[in-house]
Formats: C-alpha cells, sequence, structure tokens
C-alpha cells in the first residue's frame, strides 16, 4: 500500500513547530528549478545545505550549466543566509558502473532506482560526516519521479547510517506548479531531459 509521504512530511514539521527548533537539513537537488518550490517550503523550519550531486549528468557541459544556474539561484533567493552551498564530485564513472546491463531500461525503471540510491547515498554519507539533523532530496518534486521508491531508498538508508530522512512528496500541495512559476520568476533553465545520457535519447 502506498504512503501519503506528504502526510508524513506535515507530521514532522509540525512537532518542529511545536519544539519550536531549527534543525540542520542536508537536501540533494537535481536541479535548481526542482530546488526552487523545496527551498521556498523547507527554509521556513530547516537550516539548510544545497547538496548538488549529480554524476548522471551527461553531458559535462550540461552538468556544468546545472550546477551553475543551481548556485545562481541560491543566492539569489537565500535572503535571509539560511541556505548553504555544497558540491559534491563528478564521478560519473559510478553512474555508467551501475548502469551496465540497464542501458535500454525504460526511464523510470530499475536503472533510475540505482540511480536514486547512488545520490542518496552519498547525501547520506555527507549528512552522517558533517552530523546533520535531517537529509533529504529534491527529486520527489517530479511526477515522472516514483515518490515511494525514493522515500524507501532514504527510509533505509537513515536506519543504515543512524540519520533521519525527510519523508516528502514535495508535489503535493501544487508544489511542482508552484516549482514552474518560481522558474519563470527567476528565468530559470528548465532541461527537457532528465539528466543522464539515456533520457537524452543517446544510448552509447
Amino acid at each position: 500500500m502506498n504512503v501519503n509521504y506528504q502526510n508524513e512530511l506535515d507530521k514532522i514539521i509540525n512537532k518542529i513547530v511545536d519544539e519550536q527548533k531549527t534543525p540542520s537539513l542536508l537536501l540533494h537537488s537535481c536541479c535548481a528549478p526542482c530546488s526552487s518550490y523545496v527551498l521556498e517550503y523547507l527554509c521556513n523550519y530547516f537550516y539548510i545545505t544545497v547538496f548538488y550531486y549529480n554524476p548522471n549528468i551527461y553531458p559535462y557541459e550540461e552538468y556544468i550549466k546545472r550546477v551553475k544556474e543551481q548556485r545562481e539561484f541560491i543566492f539569489n533567493f537565500n535572503t535571509n543566509n539560511k541556505i548553504n552551498f555544497v558540491e559534491g564530485s563528478y564521478d560519473s564513472e559510478k553512474f555508467y558502473f551501475l548502469s551496465k546491463g540497464l542501458e535500454r531500461e525504460k526511464e523510470g525503471g530499475l536503472r533510475c532506482f540505482k540511480c536514486y540510491k547512488l545520490r542518496l547515498s552519498e547525501t547520506a554519507k555527507l549528512a552522517k560526516e558533517k552530523n546533520y539533523d535531517y537529509f533529504t532530496t529534491t527529486l520527489t518534486i517530479s511526477p515522472y519521479k516514483n515518490a515511494q521508491k525514493l522515500n524507501h531508498i532514504g527510509r533505509d538508508l537513515a536506519d543504515k547510517y543512524e540519520l533521519k530522512y525527510l519523508y516528502s512528496d514535495f508535489k503535493k500541495k501544487n508544489g511542482y506548479k508552484r516549482s514552474i512559476e518560481l522558474s519563470k520568476e527567476y528565468n530559470l533553465y528548465r532541461q527537457n531531459y532528465c539528466g543522464c545520457i539515456f533520457s537524452k535519447g543517446e544510448l552509447p
């Protein structure tokens, strides 16, 4: 049975508000447009560090373009100085290693699940190392991403590293719609493919 992860997020936020605390959050971001609404929403409750770790992006020039857009959006949006930024390594060989044999998988299938885990695993490791209170990802804002699978992966990693995972389904409450509005407001580059060579339709 599918879980309503927006309800789970509401429970966590309500508890934070009741406790009158502002915990730290390591937020994996896939791109500036997807992070826009998530940051607008969560910066009211957390001290946020955006972690840009996306070794799946192809080609490298596209990666550079997207990470630049992420930095600039945070700079322009971050009026209260509660949002920091960390860029992960562009170790694309890890992505291609996990993709072996799955090159012709449809989008949203096993290859994508492995990619989710790669990026969330790196986020969890950094959250553990730097003692963040929570970690999560912007990926659930996309109507093309499997929020159930993402939250299952996050939960398992939280158990493994003894961390708190911030459950989410950011597309709820018109989150995806709001991200489009913010993208227009900040004139953000919205890419026309997820990021990897396979989603771009260029099989090696």
